[in-house]
């Protein structure tokens, strides 16, 4: 005999957007973790630049999580939020899925998206989580 358990929630998302940045630095003090900093455009959030820390605190072959910042602007609007979320190697291209809070805007955002550091390119879906 098996018992399962499900759980599920209602979640509602708003319009999607693209986010397209290109890697402008990259750096390792230590060889395991990385930083990277990249700008590029965020939507509605305008011109972003971002910065992130990739680690591997579990020691897992080929992923890990990641924290970052941003701050974006738009005409004289400017939002700054923080970036966390996991990313796992597939063959050249590393994937990454973040939960990012727009601190000075209140708003939550779902993001998916596909980094190739050859290219020096990250290409990002993002969806608002809508109350």
């Amino acid at each position: 005999m098996s018992c399962g358990i499900t759980f599920a929630q209602d979640i509602t998302w708003g319009e999607t957007f693209n986010a397209d940045f290109v890697i402008d630095s990259a750096m390792t003090t230590d060889g395991k973790n990385w930083q990277i900093a990249a700008s590029g455009d965020a939507g509605p959030y305008g011109k972003a630049y971002l910065s992130y820390s990739f680690t591997n605190y579990f020691d897992a072959e080929g992923q890990g999580e990641f924290t970052g910042f941003a701050w974006t602007q738009i005409g004289e609007q400017v939002v700054n939020g923080s970036l966390q979320g996991l990313w796992k190697k597939e063959g050249k291209i590393f994937k990454m899925y973040s939960l990012d809070n727009d601190a000075t805007n209140g708003v939550f955002n779902i993001v998916s998206g596909e980094v190739d550091f050859v290219a020096k390119t990250m290409k990002f879906k993002v969806a608002p989580i809508k109350d």
